[in-house]
């Protein structure tokens, strides 16, 4: 059993890479290109890693369902969602191991992933949206669930959120990968109340065909929201009543879902 990380330009050639058994480092002394992108690689699949790719990036207990997980570098507008120091080169410090039983098995927030991206498909949780304001990297459905609850602002890191769209059918879901027992969601509504909006009302439904309606409140703050556990595979946000006040523009900064694993 071991874990492999390498750092590979756009046509998968490897710039730099390290493997080891159960816990692995690579010291990335370059800078990136346009195309480069980050791998993990696990021999053995449906493993629990603890997985920082950079040191900027929020260390996440994640749950790799395959083999392998790719980070395309950022670029450009792609940025927004990271800080000005995030993959910068020069000297990065990349890092994976595998949880640790006990890590594993305490309740926690099974939302938590600083590393997942739209085309995320083997790294969870993972995070989508039928909407995201105009399209842009710093309201994409990633956003909330990257651990970064600075709430009273928007725009580019730290004040990333989901926005949608001004669309009335918005609506969230977070796919775990696994069946996990959901027992809370805490939501974090963004509160940028110069132009803001804010949410009255919103509803999640699990994947096991259980539904949950929750009064919100106009703030930045956390709002908890627990319910009997459930056996789920995904949660979905959506049915989101705007507050009757002139702004458009509500947007959820976090969305947190609490259990443990089966």
């Amino acid at each position: 059993m071991s874990l492999t990380i390498c750092v590979c330009d756009a046509h998968g050639a490897i710039k730099n890479k390290s493997i080891d058994s159960d816990e692995v480092f690579l010291l990335f002394n370059s800078d990136y290109a346009e195309g480069d992108y980050l791998s993990i690689e696990s021999t053995e699949p449906q493993r629990h890693i603890f997985l920082q790719l950079d040191d900027t990036l929020a260390p996440s207990l994640v749950f790799l369902k395959g083999h392998s997980f790719r980070l395309p570098v950022p670029f450009g507008l792609d940025r927004q969602p990271y800080s000005l120091h995030a993959f910068t080169g020069g000297m990065s410090k990349l890092s994976a191991r595998y949880a640790y039983p006990e890590e594993i098995s305490v309740r926690r927030n099974l939302a938590l992933n600083s590393h997942d991206w739209a085309g995320n498909g083997e790294l969870y949780p993972h995070a989508h949206a039928n909407a995201v304001t105009r399209g842009e990297a710093q309201f994409a459905a990633r956003n909330a669930i990257d651990g970064i609850k600075a709430t009273y602002g928007h725009g580019k890191w730290p004040y990333t959120s989901w926005g949608i769209d001004k669309r009335p059918d918005a609506e969230i879901t977070v796919e775990f990968g696994r069946k996990v027992l959901l027992d809370e969601v805490k939501l974090y509504l963004r509160a940028d109340w110069k132009q803001d909006s804010w949410w009255r009302q919103v509803s999640l439904t699990l994947s096991d065909g259980t539904g949950h309606v929750f009064a919100t409140e106009r703030t930045g703050e956390v709002q908890p929201f627990a319910f009997t556990a459930r056996e789920v595979e995904w949660a979905k946000l959506h049915s989101l009543v705007k507050a009757d006040d002139p702004s458009d523009l509500p947007a959820l900064t976090q969305i947190e879902l609490w259990g443990r694993e089966l």
